[in-house]
């Protein structure tokens, strides 16, 4: 499965845990890493937000920011 975002592409979470003390308060965050592939075949980025340090998302948990799409 190839990557559908690029490094330095703005994406927003689209289904954040409102528990997660690690969100965004704006919700939008920048692709730092491409990371590959996992058992079930989805691969995931690393993404990060000023004053939230990095995290590993799946694909299927961002999206596009809106104005590109």
């Amino acid at each position: 499965m190839s990557h559908k975002y690029k490094v330095h592409q703005l994406v927003r979470i689209t289904h954040p845990n409102f528990s997660d003390k690690r969100a965004s308060s704006s919700g939008i965050y920048e692709v730092t890493r491409l990371m590959p592939a996992d058992q079930t075949g989805e691969v995931s980025y690393r993404i990060k937000s000023s004053g939230f340090g990095e995290r590993a998302v799946r694909e299927s948990e961002i999206a596009a920011r809106a104005s590109e799409i």
